[in-house]
């Protein structure tokens, strides 16, 4: 850069401090950028309202009863059992813990989970991979469960993963009972699904670093996190509501950027 404004005949001379200096001054950082998702789903303001009327215990206008559950549901998949080559050294003090960094692959699960929004409550499956039938047997031990059991509904807050897309997702599951209702959000809007945030706190403490020796050590410790997180827990604080969401599509209509944040 600064070669190109001497060339360019802007300075005889310059430094790059101050070249750099005059690029941070200024309005326009062409060196920078964003990635972000265009919302395509003709239905986008519909879908994901729908999702945070529900995550306000709201549905169609009217509050839910205490008998009515949200539960938000997702896979993550491919979760990998990587067994260090050398023994992980435990943290001492002024120093951290040392990880190998060449591994063994031991193998992957899919990992399948619920979250209870209102009462941070998880129930989580490891299965070799994602599909409907793995997805159903998730359903199947969540409904199986007090208080879900007794409940006059629970609705279940979906991506549009294939397991759980469109109408024949729908009946499948109202077949299996009828006091489910399936909510499937816009695409490119998982970023409303509240399970996301979860998954996200399993990558930091539960899967970071990554060191089992087999998969059943893995999934023991997913199993052993789910536990620890409901006696801890509370439901998350969400502040994004269907207002929020209609100021900024309306943003979005009138020109501004839609800073819709890219799935994980």
């Amino acid at each position: 850069m600064t070669r190109e404004a001497c060339r360019s005949g802007i300075v005889a001379s310059v430094s790059d401090k101050t070249v750099w200096r005059w690029l941070h001054e200024d309005a326009i950082r062409p060196w920078q950028h964003r990635c972000w998702i265009f919302p395509r789903d003709p239905e986008f303001a519909a879908k994901a309202g729908r999702m945070l009327d529900l995550y306000a215990r709201r549905w169609n206008g009217r509050r839910l009863r205490e008998d009515e559950f949200v539960v938000s549901a997702d896979e993550k998949t491919s979760i990998q059992a990587r067994a260090r080559i050398h023994p992980t050294l435990p943290p001492r003090p002024g120093a951290p813990s040392l990880v190998e960094h060449e591994y063994r692959r031991c193998g992957a699960w899919a990992y399948i989970a619920a979250l209870d929004v209102h009462r941070a409550k998880v129930f989580g499956l490891c299965e070799r991979k994602t599909g409907i039938e793995p997805f159903d047997r998730l359903v199947e031990r969540v409904m199986l469960k007090h208080p879900y059991r007794d409940a006059r509904r629970v609705f279940w807050v979906v991506d549009n993963g294939s397991s759980h897309r469109g109408d024949r997702a729908v009946r499948r599951l109202q077949a299996k009972d009828k006091r489910i209702v399936l909510v499937q959000g816009p695409v490119h809007a998982s970023w409303l699904n509240q399970i996301e945030i979860y998954f996200s706190i399993v990558e930091r403490k539960a899967l970071t670093p990554n060191d089992f020796p087999t998969l059943e050590a893995l999934a023991e410790r997913l199993f052993q996190f789910e536990r620890h997180y409901e006696s801890i827990a509370k439901p998350f604080e969400w502040k994004f509501t269907r207002d929020d969401l209609n100021t900024m599509l309306d943003r979005h209509k009138k020109g501004g950027h839609l800073p819709i944040r890219l799935a994980a």
